[in-house]
C-alpha cells in the first residue's frame, strides 16, 4: 500500500467498510482527499483531526452545490457548532451520497439538509429557502413573491398529506419514492 493509505489502520478500514456504503477503495480515496485538506503537520493524526467548514467547501464536489453549507451542518458532529468535520463525518457524508446508499437513507438526509431550521418539518420558510437555493438568489433568477407563494402552495398540495401546513419526513419520503431519478441524482463522486 502507498503512503497515506498505510496510515489508516487495517482494522479501522474494515470497520469503515462495515459501517458505510463505501468500498475499500472509496474509503482509501476519501482518506487521501481528507488528508490533503489538512496542514502537513496534522496529517499524522488524520482520524482525530477536524477540518474547518471553509476547507471542506474547497472540495470541487461541494463548491458548486447550492446546499453546501447545509450539507456541512448536517454531517458535522462538532460540539462547537462550527460545522467542521472529522474523518468519520466526512465518510458519513460520502457514504450517504454514494451510489450504494439506499433511497431511504438518501431521502432521510435530503430531508435534514432541506430542514433549514432543524425543527423536523419542512415549513413555508424552509421551502422558500429550498427554492431560492435551487433557483439562485440573483435578481434575474429570483421568483416574485406571487410566484414563490404559488410554488410553495403547489408543493404543499402535492406533499402535505395530513394538511397541517408542513411536510414531515414520511410525507417527504412518500414524494421521493415517486421520483425514480432521486437516488441517482443525490450523490457526490470523489
Amino acid at each position: 500500500m502507498g503512503g497515506s493509505a498505510s496510515l489508516l489502520p487495517r482494522e479501522a478500514l474494515r470497520e469503515y467498510q462495515e459501517l458505510t456504503f463505501l468500498s475499500k477503495q472509496e474509503i482509501l480515496l476519501a482518506y487521501k482527499r481528507f488528508s490533503a485538506l489538512l496542514p502537513k503537520e496534522e496529517r499524522v493524526n488524520v482520524c482525530s483531526a477536524r477540518i474547518p467548514k471553509s476547507q471542506i467547501l474547497t472540495l470541487p464536489e461541494l463548491r458548486a452545490n447550492p446546499f453546501q453549507h447545509r450539507i456541512c451542518h448536517v454531517f458535522s458532529t462538532s460540539e462547537d457548532g462550527d460545522d467542521s468535520m472529522s474523518f468519520e463525518d466526512f465518510l458519513d457524508m460520502l457514504s450517504v451520497f454514494s451510489d450504494s446508499a439506499t433511497s431511504d437513507i438518501k431521502s432521510h438526509y435530503a430531508f435534514r439538509i432541506f430542514d433549514f431550521d432543524d425543527d423536523g418539518t419542512l415549513d413555508r420558510k424552509d421551502l422558500e429557502k429550498l427554492v431560492n437555493c435551487l433557483t439562485g438568489q440573483g435578481e434575474e433568477s429570483r421568483l416574485s413573491n406571487m410566484e414563490m407563494e404559488q410554488l410553495i402552495q403547489n408543493i404543499l398540495e402535492e406533499s402535505d398529506i395530513d394538511k397541517d401546513g408542513t411536510i414531515n419526513l414520511s410525507e417527504f419520503q412518500h414524494v421521493i419514492s415517486r421520483s425514480p431519478d432521486f437516488a441517482s441524482s443525490f450523490k457526490i463522486i470523489l
